[in-house]
């Protein structure tokens, strides 16, 4: 077996949510519980099959966050992984929808930070056994840390 890190594009502006999913209906699902929970996001959608044609499935509202979601899973290149990179929306607004789609198995990350992918590739394939999402710690939080953590939440508007 051998792994390798893939970096993953995040343009400017978007998060990315990637997860694991094991049916053909599972791209257009997304993009129900997307357009129909936040209708003002701009997001792409892509999901590789594993089994069948093994193509790359794609939907969503913007042709160039459908198309980095594509070369991010032709980077990765394994089977049943699903992409979405999300504008004007926040994942905090689509995750609990995402993890209840019937055919989501799991959510590897949902971030902006820089990300890397470690896929482990063997004679089948390749598979991802994690991810890298942003940064390490580089302390505790401390008195003036938890104001300006409070007061940014209010300020984005989720808390009173």
């Amino acid at each position: 077996m051998e792994t390798r890190a893939v970096k993953i594009n995040i343009p400017d502006g978007c998060n990315i949510i990637l997860g694991q999913t094991h049916f053909i209906k599972t791209a257009e699902d997304l993009y129900e519980i997307i357009a129909t929970t936040v209708p003002h996001a701009r997001f792409g959608i892509a999901f590789t099959e594993a089994s069948g044609p093994c193509l790359i499935r794609t939907e969503g509202n913007d042709d160039e966050l459908i198309s980095t979601c594509v070369k991010n899973l032709q980077e990765i290149g394994a089977g049943h992984v699903f992409c979405i990179l999300l504008k004007n929306a926040f994942p905090i607004n689509v995750l609990n929808p995402i993890k209840n789609c019937p055919e989501v198995c799991r959510i590897y990350c949902a971030t902006a930070n820089p990300l890397e992918v470690l896929v482990a590739s063997t004679e089948q394939g390749n598979g991802i056994i994690g991810v890298i999402d942003g940064f390490p710690p580089k302390g505790v939080e401390g008195e003036e840390d938890k104001k300006h953590r409070k007061e940014f939440l209010r300020k984005i508007g989720y808390k009173l």
